[in-house]
C-alpha cells in the first residue's frame, strides 16, 4: 500500500490527488469527527490562535493521536520519512489551528451545546450500543478508555465537535454544484470513443547497425546520470516474532499427539449425504407410500401425489450432525445410495428419507498433520516469550551492544545484508531476499546512519525488528566499461523509439491528408485493430498514453502515442465520439453530485477558516513544531 502511495505521488497529478485525499482525511477528523480539546495552559507555547494558546505538549499528544488514527486506517504506522514526504506533519498543524480557530469563533459568537444534547448524541451513537441496541454504559466506558479518553475529556471534545459542525454547516448551507459543472464532469467521465489503430514495433524501425565507439561514448556522456551507481548500505537486523522464535523450539511427539486428539473432531471431514424427505401426518399414510415405492413407484411420484415441489423435499448435502432429529439422522446414514427408508417416527412427524450421492468423510492421520501441529504449539509457546525477549533485547541495546552482539547473546539469528540500495536491490540489480514483510526496513535504514541507535520497528501486534546500519557506500558515476552492455542496449532502444516516432508522425500526416489507415497497415503487413466505446479510465487492451491521446484528438483525425513497451508505438484514427446524456436522476449522477457538494462545502469552510485565522490572529512557534515533528525549523 505504501509503495502504491509513493508511486501515486510521483507525478504532478498524483501529488495533487494525494494532497487532496490526505487533506480531506485529516480535515474530516477535526470538523466531522472527534478532535482534541486544549487545556492546561502555561506550558511552552507552540501556537497562539486568537486568545487561545496551544502548548508544545498538547500538540505533541494531538500529533501522536492523529498519526495513530491515520495508521489504523492504512493498517500500519507510517515511518517519519513518509510522514514528511506526504506533508502530514504540516497538515496536522494546520488542522489543529483550524479547530482552535473554530472553537474561538464559537466562543465569540456565544454558541453552546447543552448537556442534554451532548448526552443524546452519545447515547444514540451505535458504537456504544449493546446487543439489545440500547446504550451500554460499560461498553461506552471501555471504548473511550481504550482510545485514551476519560469521560470528562470525551464529553468536552464532543461539545467542541458539535459546535464546529454547527459553524461548518451554516457556512456550507445551500452549496450546490451547478448543472453546467455536473454536465462537464459527466462528459469528462462518461464520454466514449472508438478508434482504429495499428501497432508499430521494432520490425518497423528497420535494421539498426551496432553503435561505433564514438556514438557509444557520446551517448554515455549525455546520459551518465542514468547509469550512476546508487548509494548502498550494509545492514544487520534481527527479527523477533513468534514464528521466528518457533523455528528454534522443539516440540515432542507426545505434546503434538495430545493436541491431535483434542482437535481430532475439528480436523476431520464428516461424511455428507444428499437427502430428500417427505413428512406424513400418520404412520399409516407413510407405510402406504412406502408400499407404493416397493411396488415400483418412485420417491418423486409420491412427492407429486402430495403436491410437493422438489424444493419442498430436498434437504441438501449435509452431515449427520446437521440433522436435528437423531432418529432421522441414524436412519438416513444407514441407507445405501438410492435407497428409501422405512417410515421413521421422528420429532416432527413420520418421514420417508431418500439417499442420493454420498461424499465420504476423511480423518487425517497424525503423521500427515504432525509438522503443522508442532508448529502451532511452538508458535503458541513463542508468543508468550516475545515480550520477555523484547525487554532483554532492549536491555542489551541500552548497554551498548550491537544488533549482532545482542542477538547472539539471546540466541537469536541476526541477518546481514552486505549491500542494498533504496529500491531493495543488490549491486547485481536483483531484489534482496529475506527482508521481513510488513515494515519499511530499507527506508528506515536509509533514514538512519552508521552508529545510530535505532528504535525497534514493530510488526503487527506481537513482533519486532532491530537493525543497525553497518556501512554506507556512496553513490558514484560508473565508467563506460562497467556498464557498456547496458549503455548499448539503451542506445539501441532509443534508436528504435526515435525511428518509430518519426515513422508514426509521417503516417499521421498522410492520414490527415486523406490516407487510409487500412492501406498503411497493409503496406507494413500489420493488423488493423479497433477499440470500441472506451472511456478515459479504460485499462484493457490499450496503453494509458493511447487512451489519453485518443481523447485529445478530434473525430476523424489521426494521432499517435507510445504503446505498451519501449519498442511499440501506436498510430490511430478516432472513428466515433459519443457524448453521454445528463441524467440527474441516475444513481451515478447522484453520487457525483454528492461528492461535488461535499468538495465545494469543504472549500467554502476552508476559506471561512482562513479568513477567521487572519481576523483573530495566528502565530506559530516553528522551532517548537520542529521539536515535536522532527522537521527542520523554518526560522
Amino acid at each position: 500500500m505504501l509503495r502504491g502511495i509513493r508511486n501515486a505521488s510521483s507525478n504532478w497529478l498524483g501529488k495533487t490527488l494525494m494532497t487532496i485525499v490526505m487533506g480531506l482525511l485529516i480535515v474530516a477528523f477535526g470538523i466531522w469527527g472527534i478532535a482534541d480539546i486544549f487545556h492546561g495552559f502555561g506550558q511552552s507555547t507552540l501556537a497562539t490562535v486568537g486568545g487561545t494558546e496551544i502548548s508544545t505538549e498538547q500538540f505533541r499528544q494531538i500529533y501522536t493521536d492523529r498519526l495513530q488514527q491515520i495508521g489504523r486506517q492504512l493498517g500500519r504506522s507510517l515511518p517519519p520519512d513518509q510522514i514528511k514526504a506526504l506533508g502530514l506533519d504540516r497538515q496536522v498543524l494546520q488542522q489543529v489551528i483550524a479547530e482552535t480557530a473554530l472553537d474561538e469563533d464559537a466562543r465569540r459568537k456565544g454558541l453552546n451545546a447543552s448537556d442534554e444534547e451532548i448526552r443524546r448524541q452519545i447515547m444514540s451513537d451505535p458504537n456504544f450500543k449493546g446487543a439489545n441496541n440500547v446504550f451500554d454504559p460499560a461498553r461506552f466506558a471501555g471504548l473511550i478508555r481504550q482510545m485514551g479518553y476519560t469521560e470528562q475529556r470525551y464529553v468536552a471534545e464532543q461539545r467542541h465537535t458539535t459546535l464546529r459542525r454547527e459553524i461548518a454547516g451554516t457556512v456550507a448551507a445551500g452549496v450546490e454544484p451547478s448543472k453546467t459543472l455536473l454536465d462537464m464532469l459527466n462528459r469528462f467521465q462518461n464520454e466514449q470513443r472508438t478508434i482504429d489503430y495499428i501497432k508499430l514495433g521494432a520490425a518497423q524501425a528497420g535494421a539498426i547497425d551496432p553503435p561505433t565507439q564514438e556514438q557509444l561514448t557520446s551517448y554515455f556522456d549525455a546520459h551518465k546520470v542514468q547509469f550512476r551507481a546508487p548509494e548502498f548500505r550494509k545492514i544487520a537486523f534481527v527479527v523477533m516474532t513468534p514464528e521466528e522464535i518457533a523455528k528454534r523450539t522443539t516440540v515432542s511427539d507426545d505434546d503434538a499427539r495430545k493436541l491431535y486428539e483434542n482437535r481430532k473432531d475439528r480436523l476431520s471431514t464428516p461424511e455428507k449425504r444428499q437427502l430428500w424427505q417427505i413428512l406424513f401426518p400418520s404412520l399409516a399414510e407413510a407405510q402406504a407410500a412406502r408400499t407404493k415405492i416397493a411396488g415400483g413407484a418412485s420417491f418423486d411420484d409420491i412427492a407429486k401425489e402430495r403436491g410437493l415441489a422438489a424444493s419442498d423435499t430436498e434437504l441438501g448435502t449435509i452431515s449427520k450432525s446437521e440433522i436435528i432429529d437423531p432418529t432421522a439422522a441414524e436412519a438416513a446414514f444407514s441407507l445405501k445410495p438410492g435407497e428409501v427408508s422405512q417410515p421413521i417416527q421422528g420429532k416432527f412427524g413420520v418421514a420417508l428419507i431418500k439417499v442420493g450421492k454420498i461424499e465420504p468423510g476423511n480423518q487425517p492421520t497424525y503423521d500427515s498433520l504432525a509438522a503443522k501441529l508442532k508448529h502451532d504449539i511452538a508458535v503458541d509457546r513463542a508468543r508468550a516469550s516475545v515480550n520477555d525477549l523484547h525487554n532483554k533485547m532492549e536491555d542489551e541495546r541500552g548497554g551498548g551492544a550491537s544488533v549482532v552482539e545482542a542477538a547472539k547473546k539471546l540466541g537469536l539469528t541476526a541477518v546481514t545484508i552486505d549491500a542494498v540500495d533504496r529500491s531493495g536491490r543488490a549491486p547485481d540489480g536483483k531484489p534482496v531476499t529475506g527482508i521481513p514483510p510488513g515494515i519499511d526496513l530499507i527506508g528506515q535504514a536509509f533514514a538512519s546512519d552508521v552508529g545510530v541507535d535505532n528504535e525497534a520497528l514493530q510488526i503487527g501486534n506481537n513482533g519486532f525488528v532491530w537493525f543497525d546500519v553497518l556501512g554506507v557506500t556512496p553513490s558514484r558515476d560508473r565508467s563506460l566499461d562497467e556498464v557498456k552492455d547496458k549503455v548499448e542496449a539503451r542506445w539501441r532502444d532509443d534508436q528504435i523509439s526515435s525511428r518509430l516516432i518519426a515513422k508514426a508522425a509521417d503516417m499521421v500526416r498522410k492520414l490527415d491528408q486523406g490516407g487510409k489507415l487500412a492501406d498503411e497497415a497493409a503496406g507494413l503487413g500489420l493488423k488493423l485493430e479497433s477499440a470500441k466505446a472506451f472511456k478515459r479510465d479504460a485499462t484493457d487492451g490499450l496503453a494509458a498514453a493511447v487512451v489519453a491521446a485518443a481523447f485529445r484528438t478530434a473525430k476523424g483525425k489521426a494521432g499517435q502515442a507510445p504503446g505498451a513497451g519501449n519498442d511499440e508505438w501506436v498510430v490511430f484514427r478516432v472513428t466515433d465520439v459519443k457524448d453521454p446524456p445528463l441524467d440527474l436522476a441516475s444513481d451515478e449522477m447522484k453520487k457525483l453530485k454528492d461528492g461535488l457538494q461535499r468538495s465545494l462545502s469543504d472549500e467554502d469552510i476552508g476559506q471561512y477558516i482562513a479568513r477567521l485565522e487572519n481576523e483573530i490572529g495566528t502565530t506559530v512557534n516553528q522551532a517548537a513544531v520542529a521539536q515535536v515533528t522532527g522537521a527542520t525549523s523554518n526560522n
